[in-house]
């Protein structure tokens, strides 16, 4: 095998996804902890606990307690190199988890045992599951009351229909929580809550036959619960079989406690065996093999002002084949030029450091002078790559943005401008106005207070936001479209975007319908590929 070959095969990127406070970040950092990339866990929400999450590094999430931003965190561990993408479990942020997903090989699902399948899960799955991301279950907060793992296993199966293989069995849950057993090993882990995270959870080598070792261990109730539950499982339950896994269509589920640390490191060690490494990937018709293709790479997300002290601007590219150097000319597709990508570095949330080199599957960040967009495909001159576009979601909240200091005119522009370039809102115009009025259109209506919040922290610029009744957004097919040609509505308006395209915003299906009735050739398109 190859150098190439070999750490390309020994990368693994997958994305973390679920819905709001089901652990998500908490089990990030337990997973940077066991690789020495952090020396303690910050503490996501406590007030008497001045740490914060190290994937969430935006003001605004130190202060709500919550990711509104994709994150990107590199380390070792087990002599894998392991590439994690931290997503916003928020549904307001759900275009940039949607776009970090496509840089991902395998996604991790957090659930709370609790709770079971939230909203927000059952969107970030389908997502998985139209792309056939491998997905990996782990069930959080087991040290707390939680549902039968029976009835998680079937809300899985019959939310998703998607096979499950229960790698790990709960034994007990909440004050009754015992550990788990592991089916395939046939050892109990044995959860001490008194350690809370600070030991390694103990091994008990125990046969499911030795009866009055089970009953000191974990008592006669849950030592005949346990036979019973797992006699169970292996009639009924799904065979592990590796490549269903990695089809997406057979997920592998670990019950756990990302808080007390409790089954944390032996299910990041399953998933590093389980896991795929760097998959082949899609160039229109073409496949491109990660190992046999020179370097290409993909922009999958764009943040600005990551270093406050240089207001700088970095593009994230997924490496998908091949192996990136310093100082390397690559060619950028969309510009159809070649470059050299600026400052390349790899990550730890908003820590970062200069590279020399990266393979398939690393994601790395170059700065960015304002010529990359949401889907770029860069790569090794002489190659005739192009990724496919990443579709953006259609806004279904918008406002007029108007900056209190007519004087802050050139900072508010700049500010929604770059914003909106990140692909976190949308933005527009009046027809042949310039820019004296900024329309803003988000997914979801916490990405306001994102961008107010850091267009004051950021760009020093105050605003005030007027709400609009608009629910939809069409953009106009017709070439040499004339505004004034259109039979309108007082509940339609239009604008343009800031390349200049003409679209429509709608107060309802029925405007639309009426608009379209009354000017019969116009073409509305529910999205513009960029």
């Amino acid at each position: 095998m190859s150098n190439l070959e070999h750490e390309i095969n020994r990368r693994r990127t997958f994305a973390i996804i679920s819905h709001p406070d089901a652990g998500k970040t908490t089990l990030t950092e337990k997973f940077l902890l066991y690789g020495g990339a952090i020396q303690m866990a910050g503490a996501v929400k406590g007030k008497k606990n001045s740490r914060h999450a190290v994937s969430d590094w935006m003001e605004i999430e130190k202060q709500r307690g919550i990711s509104v931003t994709s994150s990107v965190l590199q380390f070792e561990y087990n002599n894998c190199c392991i590439n994690i993408l931290d997503t916003p479990g928020h549904q307001d942020f759900s275009e940039d988890t949607y776009r970090t997903l496509m840089a991902a090989d395998s996604a991790i699902m957090v659930i709370d045992g609790s709770r079971g399948i939230e909203p927000q899960t059952r969107k970030l799955f389908k997502v998985c599951a139209m792309r056939h991301i491998p997905i990996f279950t782990f069930v959080n907060k087991m040290d707390r009351e939680a549902k039968s793992p029976f009835d998680l296993i079937e809300e899985l199966e019959t939310e998703f229909g998607i096979g499950t293989y229960p790698v790990n069995w709960p034994i007990g849950s909440g004050d009754r929580f015992k550990g788990v057993y592991d089916r395939s090993e046939k050892h109990i882990l044995a959860f001490d809550n008194s350690g809370r995270g600070r030991s390694i959870a103990e091994k008990v080598e125990v046969e499911l036959e030795d009866t009055a070792a089970l009953d000191a261990l974990i008592g006669e109730e849950l030592r005949q619960q346990l036979v019973d539950d797992i006699e169970l499982l292996d009639g009924a339950s799904y065979e592990f079989d590796l490549d269903m896994v990695h089809n997406g269509s057979l997920t592998p589920v670990f019950f756990g406690s990302a808080l007390t640390n409790f089954g944390v490191e032996p299910f990041l060690k399953n998933y590093l065996e389980m896991s795929p490494t760097p998959l082949a990937r899609k160039a229109g018709d073409t496949i491109i093999d990660p190992v046999k293709t020179d370097f290409s790479a993909f922009v999958f997300k764009i943040q600005a002002n990551m270093n406050k002290a240089h207001r700088d601007r970095i593009a994230f590219m997924r490496i998908c084949s091949g192996k990136f150097e310093k100082e390397m000319n690559v060619y950028h597709v969309q510009r159809d030029k070649s470059m050299k990508l600026s400052q390349p570095q790899q990550m730890m949330a908003s820590d970062r450091e200069v590279i020399d080199e990266a393979y398939a599957g690393d994601i790395i960040g170059v700065f960015d002078p304002g010529i990359f967009n949401i889907g770029d495909t860069v790569c090794a001159n002489g190659l005739q790559i192009k990724y496919d576009s990443i579709p953006t979601f259609a806004p279904e909240h918008f406002a007029l943005v108007i900056q209190k200091d007519t004087l802050k005119r050139k900072q508010f522009v700049k500010g929604v401008t770059q914003i909106a370039q990140e692909g976190a809102i949308q933005i527009y115009q009046e027809p042949f106005s310039g820019v004296e009025k900024v329309y803003v259109g988000v997914v979801g209506v916490l990405q306001f207070e994102v961008l107010e919040h850091r267009l004051k922290s950021e760009y020093n610029v105050e605003v005030i936001r007027e709400s609009l009744p608009y629910q939809f957004v069409r953009w106009i097919g017709n070439e040499n479209f004339d505004p004034k040609s259109v039979r309108m509505s007082s509940d339609a308006k239009i604008l343009q975007d800031f390349k200049g395209n003409f679209l429509m915003l709608f107060a309802s299906s029925w405007t639309i319908k009426g608009i379209q009735d009354r000017n019969k050739d116009l073409i509305l398109l529910e999205y513009k590929e960029n």
